[in-house]
């Protein structure tokens, strides 16, 4: 369909009357976007821009060239980018545009280059304008707008080769210099997917350390309301001998430290032990050791192994004198050992390194109540409360040492 050819002059016309309506637009369009996006943890980064004139015009002309004669069609003249740390981030981010906005069209850009090739991958929508953004600010020359969803890196490898390559009046023709694009953006995709292993790793690990650390919780629970514990169960010290034979000489730490995790949540001891005991074997970095040594010892305190469970956590709190955790967990071990006047020095230890712990004020206080200094067990206690108000257990803890002190009284 033929159209009438407007000068420089009129056009730029047309643009200007159009100007203010996509400034506005493309403001209030970034804030829906982060709208949109705000639920995701990682937090992507929103930007948007209004195209300007010179290149609006630069890319009329060029589209004009190839389809002579038809109005070209720009649907950047407003683009927003959705920039996010990891590839996984890419496909929520798609979802929650299609949820929050009328997608026109969607195109994966660099999915059909080859090896051989330089260029970025990123997913390219086009929504349409939110009706009630047009009959705000009025008519801003398109009612579509282009949305770039990309990782950091691939961001950044979209700014430096739209300089070196699309802005540029030449481009590298010669082969070395292709080789060399072409392997920078090949490491930058290396990267990304690198990135995205170690973020599946960590999800996976953070999920087995938080198992760990409930079932822990719940051992502590247990015993320090005077529960029994069972004995250990006939056949046990078998299953340890089968279980070592498991451990891969050639593992790395990583996937050493992944299956203990994964074994100790499901209450394989023997096994977990196994795992952290090679761990330790290969000397790894003392910070790493001193986790170990700490994960360790709540095996063995799930398994009753008290004097084992103690002798780790020391090792830990001796190779990081900071790790007010080890000397809390020593503690536990030594209340359960009725060991009270040495829980409560453990307690005190920990609680030097960080004061604001309501647990080890709690168990602390419990010590003292066993050791009949009610007094002192009310003070912990109260000082629990107030880290932590709506604390059942301390609540309860709290009437009973009341009740003891009326008696006394």
């Amino acid at each position: 369909m033929n159209f009438e050819l407007l000068s420089r002059t009129q056009f730029h016309s047309r643009y200007r009357k159009a100007e203010k309506a996509r400034e506005h637009i493309t403001k209030e369009l970034i804030d829906l976007m982060e709208n949109a996006v705000h639920t995701l943890t990682t937090r992507p980064t929103v930007k948007g821009r209004a195209k300007e004139f010179d290149s609006y015009y630069k890319k009329y002309l060029k589209l004009l060239k190839e389809t002579p004669g038809t109005e070209p069609l720009i649907t950047d003249i407003i683009a927003l980018r959705v920039i996010c740390p990891f590839l996984e981030d890419q496909l929520a981010v798609e979802k929650l545009i299609k949820e929050h906005f009328s997608v026109i069209e969607l195109d994966r850009k660099g999915a059909h280059f080859s090896f051989k090739e330089f260029g970025y991958e990123s997913v390219h929508l086009l929504i349409e304008i939110p009706a009630e953004l047009t009959a705000k600010w009025g008519d801003c020359g398109t009612n579509a707008v282009e949305v770039q969803i990309r990782t950091i890196l691939q961001d950044a490898w979209a700014e430096v080769e739209h300089e070196l390559v699309y802005k540029a009046e030449f481009t590298p023709f010669d082969d070395p210099m292709k080789r060399r694009l072409a392997a920078v953006n090949a490491s930058l995709s290396l990267a990304d997917n690198i990135f995205q292993e170690i973020r599946a790793y960590q999800r996976q690990l953070n999920g087995e350390l938080g198992k760990r650390r409930d079932s822990f919780y719940r051992k502590i629970e247990e015993a320090t309301d005077g529960l029994l514990f069972c004995e250990e169960r006939d056949g046990e010290k078998a299953y340890q001998e089968e279980t070592e034979s498991f451990v891969d000489e050639q593992a790395t730490v990583d996937d050493l430290l992944l299956s203990a995790l994964s074994a100790h949540n499901r209450n394989r001891f023997y096994e977990a032990i196994a795992y952290y005991t090679r761990i330790l074997e290969l000397k790894t970095d003392p910070k790493i050791c001193t986790m170990i040594y700490k994960h360790r010892g709540m095996a063995y305190f799930a398994q009753s192994r008290y004097a084992e469970a103690i002798e780790d956590f020391g090792r830990s709190l001796q190779m990081d004198q900071k790790s007010y955790k080890s000397a809390y967990y020593r503690g536990v071990v030594k209340s359960v050992l009725r060991q009270y006047q040495g829980a409560i020095d453990d307690f005190s230890l920990s609680l030097k390194i960080n004061p604001y712990q309501q647990f080890t004020l709690y168990r602390r206080g419990q010590a003292y109540y066993h050791l009949e200094d009610y007094p002192a067990a009310l003070a912990d206690c109260e000082a629990a409360l107030t880290l932590d108000p709506d604390s059942s257990s301390a609540l309860r803890f709290r009437t009973l040492l009341q009740d003891k002190l009326k008696m006394l009284g």
